[in-house]
């Protein structure tokens, strides 16, 4: 057996009694909201990841790229050469 239609309809009267139709409102626009937020981070986040995998990263290639980047000389040795 299942709920029938009186029933349903007694419970949601019940429902609108106890909660009232303005919490009730105020209730189903914070969820809509948070449905669109998460909606929105997903779609963001598969635009992301389609990007990330548009480019080949070649491991080599990234430490080559750090190691031929001029180094950065620290204070102690700008004075040392200021000195010179």
């Amino acid at each position: 057996m299942g709920i029938s239609w009186q029933q349903l309809l007694i419970l949601l009267v019940i429902v609108l009694l106890i909660f009232g139709t303005k919490r009730l409102r105020n209730l189903g626009g914070d969820l809509g909201g948070a449905i669109k937020g998460f909606k929105k981070a997903m779609k963001d986040e598969g635009k992301k990841d389609g990007e990330d995998d548009g480019e080949d990263k070649d491991p080599e290639l990234l430490t080559k790229d750090e190691s031929t980047k001029p180094q950065q000389k620290t204070s102690s040795e700008e004075k040392q050469s200021q000195d010179k």
